[in-house]
């Protein structure tokens, strides 16, 4: 039956419930500015009732849990725009310092400079014969080869960074997924008896999944969802077996943490590659398979696949830049060589070739040349011509071979009347030889040269290509390719540069056919450069253009790029403040909330206690009877 002690007791569990409930507010405003705190509420429900003949008498409060107030539904909404915004935000900053490097306005920048190289040539066919110019035109070469080599390397040095920020990330991707899985074990170990929730354990474990979604695009999946209505109507959360998963592949499995591996040990470019090691020990590579947060911003802009031949990425924005950029520089340098060839010496030399003599010269290398014919022309000290001999291109012909031979060699040495006067001694077979030498580094040097008697006679001799039509594109392009009497060095936009010779003495630029004075064909050769087209190839894409639209190219895409990367951040994270609005405002401490609960259980332990005094002036008005 009921008592007086009863009476005391439910007094006593109004006074606990209530302290549980300040201790909680209390907690909750203690953590207000906690990052990824979830305000909890006091659940209570009235303790099991004495059983009296006239009915059940109330046996006092007791508290059956503290419960978060937190929707699952919302968290898995926030933590996808939140890896949504992560990769935008990376997207869009470095596309932004990406777009900076080529300033084509007012003036400025590598087309400008383009510009004013080919005002020097118009220059240079004006006065062909003052060395002044030819300084100027050199000065104007080193500055546009200098503009273009420190772009690329200030997009090389952007690329470098995102490849370090990879692994960076990856390592605390790493670093994260095992925190969980300790914090998983953990919260088994308190919940295992069935009666609490790890609030603050579940708390971590959600920051957690949200750093990893910002990461790598992480997606957590658990066994099922309990609603806690009880508390608040939006309130649920998952519970059961748990797996933090990446593209399919599970990082976190319970307390299993399968790590993901990152090297550049095989790289030769220092470029890092990720993969994923399954159970038999078998690694997958994973480049191309995260696409998500912060991680898959930084592969799309350094390039996910990598090509296991030259160690670089066969995509993403900054490599294809870097590829652009290449694929300009090398064009520029190529025809601009093919075309100066046409200024006649006494020897020409190749670049280093890898080439086997022997082995077809456009199905048997990566050279770009072209099938037609190119003519051999040697001048006299005038400038007359003295001999000529066309050498015809196909796609079986070779460097090397005998007189008469599908070979450059075997065309060279053959004898022929080439001037049709019937002298067997002043044809390009008697003027002209042939060598193909290994040079120190390993690879092979091609070398025409004349003989030591034309050289006497201050002959010399020039590779003029065949066109097929009027276009200069239409030849074969066998001296750009090889870099026969060259104007550039290099091959690449990080290795343009005006030749050595040049560098070194710019009198020796020619700016016609012959060393004529006056000739200045060559000059408007180069003039007129700037106005023809040619093939320009990147990966899979061709692109046929003049020089400046080459660049034009390039410059669009980034600018094109860089605005869209803006205009998607500024929707995505438009998103994300509704979404990160919405899960605050089911689960964030609201201070005017917890200020107006402590009040009310400040009252209620008020009265609480009054209940207790009221039983202690009972009982003293007991003992005062039995007195």
């Amino acid at each position: 039956m009921a008592s007086i002690f009863n009476s005391l007791n439910i007094g006593y569990t109004g006074l606990n419930a209530a302290q549980i409930g300040i201790d909680t507010t209390g907690h909750n405003i203690s953590n207000a500015e906690t990052d990824g705190y979830n305000r909890q509420r006091v659940v209570t429900s009235a303790a099991t009732p004495v059983g009296m003949t006239p009915g059940h008498i109330g046996n006092g409060a007791e508290v059956t849990d503290i419960k978060r107030i937190f929707d699952n539904f919302v968290f898995d909404r926030y933590t996808e725009t939140y890896s949504q915004k992560e990769y935008s935000t990376i997207e869009k900053g470095t596309l932004e310092e990406l777009s900076t490097y080529f300033p084509e306005i007012d003036g400025v920048g590598i087309k400008a400079d383009l510009q004013e190289y080919y005002n020097m040539w118009q220059t240079f066919a004006d006065n062909p014969d003052n060395d002044s110019i030819k300084l100027a035109l050199a000065k104007q070469t080193e500055t546009l080869s200098e503009h273009i080599k420190y772009t690329q390397e200030k997009v090389k040095s952007l690329q470098s960074e995102m490849n370090d920020q990879i692994l960076v990330n990856i390592n605390q991707v790493n670093s994260l997924a095992k925190e969980l899985t300790e914090i998983n074990v953990a919260i088994d170990v308190a919940e295992s008896g069935g009666a609490y929730s790890a609030n603050d354990l579940r708390d971590k474990r959600n920051i957690i999944e949200r750093d990893l979604a910002r990461l790598v695009g992480a997606e957590t999946t658990m066994g099922q969802l309990e609603a806690n209505i009880q508390v608040d109507s939006s309130a649920n959360t998952k519970t059961g077996s748990y797996t933090v998963s990446v593209n399919g592949f599970n990082i976190v499995d319970g307390a299993s943490f399968h790590p993901l591996r990152i090297t550049n040990a095989d790289n030769q470019n220092g470029f890092y590659e990720i993969s994923f090691e399954r159970e038999d020990g078998s690694l997958i590579a994973m480049e191309e398979e995260l696409k998500g947060g912060k991680i898959g911003s930084l592969l799309n802009l350094r390039g996910g696949a990598i090509d296991n031949t030259s160690g670089v990425p066969t995509d993403g924005v900054l490599q294809n830049t870097i590829a652009e950029l290449d694929a300009f520089a090398n064009g520029l340098i190529e025809s601009t060589n093919n075309l100066y060839a046409k200024n006649a010496t006494n020897k020409m030399e190749s670049n280093f070739l890898s080439l086997d003599p022997t082995s077809p010269i456009i199905s048997g290398s990566t050279l770009n040349v072209n099938e037609g014919a190119f003519a051999l022309v040697v001048y006299d000290i005038d400038g007359n011509v003295i001999a000529s001999r066309d050498i015809d291109i196909n796609t079986g012909t070779t460097l090397s071979g005998a007189s008469g031979s599908n070979s450059i060699q075997g065309q060279m040495i053959a004898q022929g009347d080439d001037n049709a006067d019937g002298n067997a001694s002043n044809d390009i077979d008697d003027l002209l030889s042939y060598s193909y030498n290994t040079a120190a580094s390993g690879d092979y040097i091609l070398e025409f040269s004349l003989d030591a008697t034309s050289k006497a006679k201050g002959y010399t001799f020039a590779i003029e290509d065949k066109l097929t039509t009027t276009s200069f594109s239409s030849g074969t392009n066998f001296a750009g390719a090889l870099g026969m009497n060259k104007f550039f060095d290099g091959d690449s936009a990080s290795s343009i540069d005006l030749k050595f010779e040049f560098k070194e003495n710019a009198t020796l630029l020619g700016a016609g056919y012959t060393a004529v004075a006056g000739d200045n064909r060559l000059a408007l050769d180069m003039v007129q450069h700037q106005f023809e087209a040619y093939d320009y190839e990147i990966n899979d894409k061709t692109f046929n253009t003049t020089a400046y639209g080459m660049f034009d190219i390039i410059a669009t895409e980034v600018g094109t790029a860089t605005n869209s990367a803006i205009m998607r951040n500024e929707t995505v994270s438009t998103q994300f403040n509704a979404i990160e609005m919405e899960y605050f405002s089911t689960s964030k401490v609201s201070i005017d909330e917890e200020m107006t609960n402590l009040i009310k259980y400040q009252t209620s332990y008020g009265a609480a206690a009054k209940i207790i005094t009221t039983i202690d002036q009972m009982m003293q008005t007991l003992l005062g009877i039995k007195q």
